[in-house]
């Protein structure tokens, strides 16, 4: 079954919508951009999580300690990295008990990346999809983001066969998350793999 990451939650409301859709992660932004949020914050909205929902921090070229701070604080569980991202660093970052996702924009996958998980993006918040084809099929945990969308996910899982897909600007309305939104497209996810 496909997963479903909801990103860039700022708000209790953005939580309850996540909750009431039965997200498998939510993510919170750390690095700055339209959906930042403060440590404090993401601690607050983290605690209105429902259990079994992971909490995921989204970093940019951020050091080891302020990602490590922000998991020994309580507010994720993992990290997702963008940019550069060494080796030495995952490892430190897993050896600590964080699992680790490492984002590939617009470049190929490493295959030899520790991370736990690697995700493929079309740029940060950019909102375009990626050529779905051009997607190598392979035997690691593989998370889809950029341009997703209720109305293209199905699609894209069917083409993709992602382990997990990423979603925040696609349900938004008006620069909000948009709680019929994240409900349509979780249900799209889910509904698709039973064909």
């Amino acid at each position: 079954m496909v997963k479903v990451k909801i990103c860039g939650l700022m708000k209790p409301a953005d939580v309850l919508a996540v909750n009431a859709a039965d997200a498998d992660f939510a993510g919170f932004v750390f690095a700055p951009s339209r959906h930042q949020v403060s440590l404090e914050t993401a601690l607050a909205l983290k605690m209105l999580l429902k259990p079994g929902i992971k909490a995921v921090g989204v970093f940019v070229n951020e050091s080891a300690d302020d990602i490590l701070a922000a998991y020994k604080a309580g507010a994720i569980d993992i990290a997702q990295l963008h940019g550069k991202s060494t080796p030495t660093e995952i490892t430190r970052l897993q050896q600590a008990g964080l699992q680790v996702i490492q984002v590939f924009e617009r470049q190929s996958i490493d295959l030899t990346s520790t991370a736990d998980y690697l995700m493929v993006d079309s740029g940060k918040g950019s909102g375009r999809l990626l050529n779905l084809k051009a997607i190598p099929h392979i035997d690691r945990p593989l998370i889809l983001a950029g341009g997703l969308t209720p109305e293209n996910v199905a699609q894209a899982v069917q083409i993709v066969r992602p382990d997990i897909v990423d979603v925040s600007s696609g349900v938004e309305t008006a620069g909000h998350k948009d709680a019929s939104k994240i409900t349509r497209f979780i249900k799209n996810v889910k509904e698709e793999i039973l064909l």
